[in-house]
């Protein structure tokens, strides 16, 4: 994944690093190309190794043991070269976004699919407004510039839900 610098992201992420008596916000929206750089490539494989062994494990018990394809995650049947391609996606997304930290490891169920973008929109607008940030929204034209970039009609939203040893933003008074 290589790192997008899109300049009118830049007004809004200087707005989204704020304090105010409630709490302290250091929000920020990147963007990645999907291209595959030498890391990620490297990261694929492995990612896809280790699928591949459990798909041919779970072919080698017996039927009435034979789950894995089964196994329904929010990206859908992991059996499924596109499913395991959506977690890919945003294993390395997660890298890209936290260098110092290795999410290769992070499992299929620490991610909720959201059941719509507008829905997110939504959550995301109330949030600012309740924190005194509307123009964020009204002013910079966030979801018209984010629209521009990536056409949130055709996006699928997930949230990633570490376990305390995988999240990054773990620290004492931190609310993710």
């Amino acid at each position: 994944m290589k790192f997008l610098d899109i300049s009118p992201l830049d007004s809004i992420n200087t707005s989204l690093v704020f304090e105010n008596p409630e709490c302290r916000v250091i929000g920020r929206i990147e963007t990645y190309s999907c291209k595959l750089a030498g890391v990620d490539k490297k990261l694929y494989k492995n990612l896809e190794g280790r699928w591949n062994a459990e798909i041919t494990q779970s072919q080698s018990v017996s039927p009435d043991q034979h789950n894995f394809h089964n196994i329904i995650s929010p990206f859908g049947p992991m059996d499924q070269p596109s499913s395991r391609r959506t977690l890919f996606n945003l294993i390395a997304t997660l890298n890209a976004s936290y260098p110092d930290y290795d999410f290769s490891d992070v499992k299929p169920d620490q991610f909720t699919k959201q059941p719509s973008v507008p829905m997110v929109c939504n959550y995301i607008n109330n949030t600012l407004f309740n924190l005194g940030r509307a123009y964020i929204v009204n002013d910079l034209n966030l979801w018209q510039i984010v629209d521009d970039i990536i056409e949130l009609d055709e996006c699928n939203v997930y949230s990633f839900n570490p376990d305390a040893d995988s999240d990054p933003n773990a620290e004492d008074g931190a609310i993710n």
